[in-house]
């Protein structure tokens, strides 16, 4: 999701962690589904990424830590520091940002794995808290205690106390140090994770984790995995401004609020409404007479939702999982390695897209038994081959491919290739297609 500056978070933290001096190299973690689009991110800010490893399914971060260490490991040496910071983080203030890495990154020197408590503001219910314990020196503090997330009144305490942080969720520590700690507080997860990782290594990149090896691992994160049980547990305080983007009253709280309390990110008119946040691609939105709402509307879906209850969006998820609805695996825009497709509309037996295909990319050769296909050029030029015609097409010309053909799309242009794709027929399914030839490896 783009932030008002034109940044997504993925990108602002790519480059928060290449502009601290020392860093030489950035390693993404991610399920497999999301790598072409976020290489994509990373090559609009003019910082490419080589390292990645890939996971077939999600395994929470213990998982993903230890594979990233072995990874690491095998590629820089053990004595190699890693600082862990999951993408969904806002973080202003690069100087004191940087300020507590490099006392992070002493106290990892010294052999331990080093987490960075947030100074707290308010008494938030929905960060889980560390009890800070002994000094240990300029750089930070031993852990006495982890905290789940507290009510409002526990949480008042915790800051009146002033022993305690926001737990971040961002690490700091030597590859050999936390695989010894994965080894001994949780020697199953270590010998699987080794084996998964062992087994994955290969020449081809980025590293595709084994989808029967990564699945059985737990899935637990790594603050209870480790954290909780490690004796060289230590905590930076960090005092710059952070926040975690994990829900839609996080992403309110960012912009500048009028009179009343609302903020909008659309086109709005609002009415004798008060404390509410509205957001929109597209349409016009209008509140009136309405207080403590949340109104997001996307090309997917439409949210309303009381600003008390923003947590509890993700019940929704977990619903349409369950239910195996189409919105949980698919998007109104869905990204390719070869670019993007958004659908515009469909109905009974049609379904109409808009394609862009990047500069020098190319769709695989491909067929569908079920549905025939109209493509008209927007904008750009586009190669086709269709049975055994092959030819150049260029803006307002077209093609239509019958259903049963091999057929086959490339933008050899400079710029990126437009299109409108119509799709007609029986069954318009996206698992409707044979490939024969791909360059992206998919089958």
């Amino acid at each position: 999701m783009t932030l008002p500056d034109g940044e997504n978070l993925l990108q602002k933290t790519l480059r928060r962690a290449m502009n601290i001096s020392g860093v030489t190299q950035a390693l993404t973690v991610t399920n497999r589904n999301h790598y072409f689009q976020s290489r994509d991110a990373y090559a609009d800010l003019g910082l490419p990424v080589s390292d990645w490893l890939l996971e077939p399914i999600g395994r929470n971060t213990a998982a993903a830590i230890a594979c990233a260490a072995l990874h690491c490991t095998a590629t820089y040496g053990e004595d190699a520091i890693l600082l862990v910071l999951p993408a969904d983080h806002l973080i202003e203030d690069q100087d004191a940002f940087e300020l507590a890495v490099n006392k992070a990154v002493l106290l990892a020197k010294k052999d331990r794995l080093v987490t960075f408590g947030i100074s707290p503001i308010r008494p938030e219910t929905g960060f889980g808290y560390i009890r800070m314990g002994d000094s240990l020196g300029e750089e930070g503090y031993s852990i006495t205690q982890f905290v789940e997330k507290p009510n409002a009144e526990v949480a008042q305490s915790y800051i009146a106390s002033g022993q305690y942080v926001w737990n971040s969720g961002m690490f700091c520590f030597q590859a050999k140090t936390v695989l010894a700690e994965f080894e001994r507080h949780t020697p199953e997860l270590f010998s699987q994770a080794q084996k998964c990782y062992t087994e994955s290594v290969s020449e081809e990149k980025p590293i595709t984790l084994s989808d029967r090896l990564f699945s059985e691992l737990p899935d637990i994160s790594f603050d209870y995995a480790v954290m909780e049980h490690t004796e060289k547990a230590a905590v930076v305080q960090g005092n710059f401004d952070w926040n975690d983007i994990g829900s839609w009253q996080a992403i309110a709280n960012l912009g500048l609020a009028d009179a009343f309390g609302n903020r909008s990110d659309a086109e709005s008119l609002i009415i004798d409404s008060n404390n509410c946040y509205l957001r929109s691609e597209d349409r016009f939105i209008a509140a009136v007479g309405v207080d403590n709402l949340l109104v997001i509307d996307t090309a997917d879906a439409l949210l309303v939702a009381h600003r008390d209850r923003a947590q509890d969006v993700k019940q929704i998820a977990v619903q349409l999982k369950q239910k195996n609805h189409p919105l949980y695996r698919l998007h109104r825009t869905v990204h390719r390695p070869w670019g993007s497709y958004t659908v515009l509309e469909e109905g009974e037996r049609f379904k109409i897209k808009r394609l862009v295909v990047k500069s020098g990319a190319s769709l695989s050769s491909q067929l569908h038994y079920h549905r025939n296909e109209h493509w008209i050029v927007v904008s750009g030029t586009a190669r086709i081959s269709n049975g055994d015609v092959n030819r150049l097409l260029l803006t307002n010309q077209s093609t239509y491919i019958e259903a049963g053909t091999v057929h086959r799309l490339e933008n050899p242009g400079l710029t990126d290739l437009v299109m409108i794709e119509v799709q007609s027929g029986e069954y318009l399914g996206e698992d409707d297609i044979v490939r024969f030839e791909d360059i992206y490896g998919r089958q």
